[in-house]
């Protein structure tokens, strides 16, 4: 899904049919905190997991809460950058905005959904503990938590950083 909604932002992106580019929009303070959000958010994840293989729940149960302040912030700001976007009336014929929109968009739902995921998985360790079958839905979620990394850093490299030249 994401390999196509990346081919669609390159082929799209210089399609602005007279509107703002990526250089007039975006905030590249902004794109370096939640960079910065989501991928301390990914070692924070990464400590939870190790400490919850060697049982230690309490540490786990920090670095749950700390992945999810760091992915909430993630988010908090990338609704802030959308709603400014929305508020500028965005063009309804820029192809662009709608690829980008759609790109950011869908990453921003994926960390939504692994937020509540991990609500759901931190009750789970309350209620049942670190028993097998729950350390295998953590590692699960890790290893989704890292894949939402992955496809930032092709987002930011993409859509900001060349998106500003």
């Amino acid at each position: 899904m994401f390999s196509a909604l990346f081919a669609t932002y390159a082929v799209l992106s210089g399609n602005t049919a007279g509107g703002p580019t990526g250089h007039e929009l975006f905030n590249l303070r902004n794109v370096f905190i939640e960079t910065m959000c989501l991928l301390v958010s990914s070692y924070t994840c990464g400590l939870g997991a190790l400490s919850a293989e060697r049982h230690q729940q309490g540490r786990f149960l920090i670095f749950a809460a700390l992945t999810f302040g760091l992915g909430a912030a993630f988010l908090a700001i990338e609704i802030s950058e959308f709603a400014g976007l929305v508020s500028q009336g965005p063009s309804s014929r820029s192809a662009f905005l709608s690829a980008y929109f759609t790109l950011v968009g869908m990453h921003g739902t994926h960390v939504a959904i692994g937020l509540i995921w991990l609500i759901y998985l931190v009750a789970q360790v309350a209620v049942k503990g670190l028993r097998p079958a729950v350390l295998r839905r953590l590692l699960c979620f890790s290893l989704f938590w890292h894949a939402l990394d992955i496809v930032w850093i092709g987002v930011m490299t993409l859509v900001y950083l060349m998106g500003v030249q």
